[in-house]
């Protein structure tokens, strides 16, 4: 039941779309009011339904944390676009929606007349968002891949890690969590743009570009002195010390970590006094941030001595009330159990059909006077089939079993059990 006074009430949007991009835009979408309506298919499950982590480890269609977090307050039916009649029920959706999200490879939705040439066609007003890793045209359109392979690409991997060692991928696809984002923003401007002039639009979204806004420092210093950006671990050019610095262990957790940051010589004569080393503040080798790069090595060194004989929740709360720059490195029990993110309400327990209770993430950001609604837990895959024909298409029953028996409405995987991706 949406709420009365969400944002985007009244909003109705198609998601065709696998994976981490799509679903998120959607997913802020519809907690935000918008009714959400996901196609998927047996035949062809959503690859997060097949990503760990997984209720009591055993994988499943349907028991994905991964799969059901980015779904909240959405609608799944399950319909098999490669079946005759399966797109006939796509573009029954697309009649009633105001926004159709295109999450595939550019050119798959061609083949089902899903395209924005054929949708609009039948729905001139729609607003077409697509959003694939280099944009629906160029030479390299319709390039297919990960958000793994986008961070290679973007340039993330190759600014990651130790200078003497091989790059890294950062960790859960970077990218991913950039690119959904910049669509939400665009999509809450096309659709001002319709209300004002009835008309749709067609957004072709590159999650590329999107990404490099995070590298914009980087591609400037190359662009302006020719610079290349290269891997220099925790360290900043600028600041010293700049890492993360290991802690004494706790009572849950054998691997303590703590973050801290300077960059001013105010900022380092206050380090200087918390751990005890007032001589550092005139010694030539760290006086000045230039010296203290040269010294970087021996520097971290000396930090680590110190920083291993304390908490890091102690040592971050030292260098904050003294006005450095430092944070412990929190694991999933420390964000689970964080006062501050408690007092926000971030995490929202919900019943899922199959994993049972379990938590989801609340948007970051709270509007006051049309809040979110987080109450519908990511669905099971066509778990709401006869709501959307029924409620939504206006199907009869005898309508559902035709194709239920045709096959179109999909309700069983070919394989016995859903292998883990991850």
């Amino acid at each position: 039941m949406k709420k009365a006074n969400q944002a985007l009430n009244g909003i109705k949007v198609v998601e065709l779309a696998y994976a981490g991009v799509g679903p998120q835009i959607t997913r802020e979408l519809a907690e935000h009011g918008a009714t959400v309506v996901r196609i998927e298919s047996h035949r062809a499950p959503d690859p997060l339904r097949m990503m760990s982590p997984f209720k009591n480890f055993e994988s499943g269609l349907n028991r994905s944390a991964f799969g059901a977090c980015y779904n909240t307050q959405k609608y799944s039916i399950s319909i098999d676009l490669n079946m005759t009649k399966g797109p006939a029920i796509a573009k029954q959706l697309v009649l009633w929606a105001d926004v159709f999200l295109d999450g595939m490879t550019p050119g798959t939705t061609t083949k089902w007349g899903l395209d924005h040439e054929s949708i609009s066609a039948i729905k001139p007003d729609i607003i077409y968002a697509g959003t694939s890793q280099l944009g629906r045209t160029g030479p390299d359109s319709a390039f297919s891949g990960w958000g793994y392979l986008l961070m290679a690409m973007s340039g993330f991997t190759n600014i990651t890690g130790r200078p003497e060692r091989t790059p890294l991928n950062v960790v859960a696809s970077y990218t991913d969590y950039i690119a959904p984002w910049y669509m939400v923003i665009a999509l809450l401007g096309a659709l001002d743009y319709r209300n004002r002039t009835g008309r749709g639009m067609v957004i072709n979204q590159s999650q590329l570009e999107s990404s490099l806004q995070f590298l914009s420092p980087a591609l400037l210093d190359y662009n302006v002195n020719g610079r290349v950006m290269s891997r220099n671990a925790n360290r900043h050019p600028y600041a010293a010390p700049h890492g993360v610095f290991p802690c004494r262990s706790s009572e849950t957790s054998t691997e303590q970590w703590v973050a801290i940051a300077v960059f001013s010589d105010e900022e380092w004569q206050a380090f200087c006094r918390v751990i005890d080393k007032p001589g550092w503040i005139e010694d030539p080798k760290f006086a000045g941030v230039l010296g203290r790069k040269e010294n970087e090595e021996e520097l971290e060194e000396l930090i680590a001595k110190w920083t291993e004989e304390l908490p890091a929740e102690q040592i971050m709360s030292m260098m904050q009330n003294a006005g450095v720059a430092a944070g412990m490195v929190q694991s999933p029990e420390d964000l689970f159990n964080d006062p501050q993110v408690k007092h926000r309400n971030h995490f929202r327990p919900l019943e899922h059909q199959v994993i049972g209770r379990h938590s989801y993430n609340a948007p970051a950001y709270k509007l006051s006077k049309t809040p979110c609604d987080i109450s519908k837990p990511g669905p099971c895959l066509g778990e709401d089939n006869e709501f959307v024909f029924k409620e939504i298409l206006n199907m009869t029953d005898d309508d559902i079993e035709e194709f239920l028996v045709a096959g179109v409405i999909t309700t069983e995987m070919d394989a016995p059990t859903a292998p883990s991706v991850f």
